[in-house]
């Protein structure tokens, strides 16, 4: 069985993310896209996340009337700061006969580079990126690599980080989530300070 994993903090899950992940499970060649919540991304500042157990439990609501896409909270296990080549090696190993792929956007092709053991990545899991508006070009380093796949996803121009600040600023941003997060996050009072 063929995975994409399609890493986040979600923070909150929005329905870009639901089209991205969608987009993958339908259009290519993967089975089924596992959202990984991630507790904390390395680069970036923890005090700005909501509780991890909100967030997966967000994910839970947003993808469950979705038959390919499941959320996992594989990452909460692992020691922290965790990296994706750490998550990698423990799924393969957890699930020895699936094939694992990664999902993501131009934006973090560009810093893959910068990545811990990304050629170990590379030599072992495929790439799919999606495209996004302000990215540009593909790293010519990267521009027929045999294990990155361009994918013709849409282009998603929303933002968790706008949604969070659109929230706190009382702006109406019920069409930006699926319906159960929203109503998650309004009866929990996310984001309002």
């Amino acid at each position: 069985m063929k995975i994409g994993l399609y890493f986040g903090t979600f923070n909150p899950i929005h329905i870009g993310h639901l089209i991205i992940a969608n987009h993958m499970a339908e259009y290519t060649d993967m089975d089924q896209v596992w959202l990984v919540v991630t507790p904390h991304n390395p680069l970036k500042k923890k005090s700005s996340l909501l509780d991890d157990y909100h967030r997966l439990q967000m994910v839970h609501l947003a993808t469950e009337d979705y038959e390919h896409l499941r959320p996992t909270d594989i990452e909460f296990r692992l020691p922290q700061p965790n990296y994706t080549v750490h998550t990698l090696a423990h799924l393969q190993e957890k699930f020895p006969d699936y094939e694992f792929s990664l999902i993501m956007g131009e934006d973090n092709l560009n810093s893959l580079h910068k990545w811990k053991n990304y050629e170990v990545i590379l030599q072992n899991h495929d790439l799919y990126v999606y495209p996004r508006i302000k990215s540009g070009t593909l790293p010519t380093e990267f521009d027929s690599h045999p294990r990155i796949h361009v994918t013709d996803a849409p282009v998603i121009e929303i933002s968790s980080t706008f949604i969070r600040k659109s929230i706190k600023n009382g702006k109406n941003v019920r069409p930006l989530l699926p319906q159960k997060v929203w109503e998650y996050a309004e009866h929990n009072l996310f984001y309002t300070k």
